[in-house]
């Protein structure tokens, strides 16, 4: 059984260092990929300070769906160029959110969150497979150290499910 420990006292960095191990070993072995979003939405859930929601919207054709994830009851559908994750999905760039409140068009699916930040998903095709949005009750929660190590976070499951 694999056992998820990180000390998130840790300089972001290195906890993102961690984290990115982690998930590679969650995820290796594994060849389901709903199984392998429900556990790396709850590894980083469980191990970064300061978040209310982690998890994935997945890309069915037209629009984003929920997939696996840890927090609230989220929006199910949104479509592309909407709110943060339509944002992320449809430019194929990070989105850092300090202030949701400041993005024009946010979706509020937890009226808590302050701050966000979204991961788009693109397979080695090109191809878009998701997002992975992250959202914190705190105010500017992420920077582009978040980004950075987000990003390094995705790679390993775009890896595994996208080429």
């Amino acid at each position: 059984m694999f056992s998820a420990s990180v000390d998130s006292n840790l300089p972001k960095a290195e906890l993102y260092q961690e984290l990115v191990a982690q998930a590679r070993a969650l995820v290796g072995s594994e060849t389901d990929r709903i199984a392998n979003a429900a556990n790396f939405s709850a590894l980083v859930y469980h191990s970064l300070p300061g978040l209310n929601w982690a998890g994935f919207y997945f890309f069915d054709g037209a629009e984003l769906v929920v997939g696996p994830f840890q927090g609230k009851p989220a929006c199910v559908r949104i479509a592309l160029g909407k709110g943060v994750c339509g944002t992320a999905a449809e430019t194929r760039s990070t989105q850092v959110v300090r202030d949701v409140h400041q993005f024009a068009g946010h979706i509020a699916c937890d009226s808590a969150s302050q701050s966000e930040i979204v991961v788009p998903l693109v397979a080695a095709d090109g191809s878009l497979i998701g997002v992975w949005d992250v959202d914190s009750p705190v105010l500017a929660r992420f920077d582009d150290e978040d980004a950075k190590g987000m990003e390094a976070l995705c790679r390993v499951f775009v890896e595994r499910w996208g080429g």
